[in-house]
């Protein structure tokens, strides 16, 4: 029997170029993390969805799936990113799957693979506003 392969829309969506802005974008995954090529860090798979352009409303790219990693290196990063979700980032241990769920605005950039345009979320988030929320 010849195999037989299944795509979801998502699927479809995932790697679908969307043009450089500011989107809103709600948490889906965030993974257990796996060591870095160099060995000496951890990288965190996160994966949102887009919900609209944070800016206009504009839902051309709605249901499109992001990836990215958030490194164990890059606290800085990592403090954004929770401060954006509304955590006041203290001295202590923070769960990141409690992230899931929630949303918040994401830059998403454009970058080249391979003769490829990629998504690319290089870290730039802010906390929903108000015409968002």
């Amino acid at each position: 029997m010849s195999p037989i392969i299944t795509f979801t829309e998502r699927d479809l969506l995932r790697g679908k170029p969307i043009e450089p802005a500011w989107y809103v974008v709600k948490m889906d995954e965030v993974g257990e993390g796996t060591l870095s090529s160099k060995g000496d860090s951890t990288n965190y798979q996160m994966e949102g969805t887009v919900i609209k352009n944070a800016d206009t409303g504009d839902v051309t790219f709605a249901g499109t799936p992001l990836d990215w990693n958030l490194n164990s290196k890059l606290t800085s990063a990592q403090r954004n990113f929770l401060e954006a979700l509304g955590v006041e980032v203290k001295a202590q241990r923070y769960e990141l799957k409690n992230a899931i769920g929630k949303s918040l605005e994401i830059f998403v950039e454009n970058d080249e693979w391979q003769g490829r345009i990629l998504n690319r979320v290089n870290h730039k988030y802010r906390p929903l506003r108000e015409h968002n929320k």
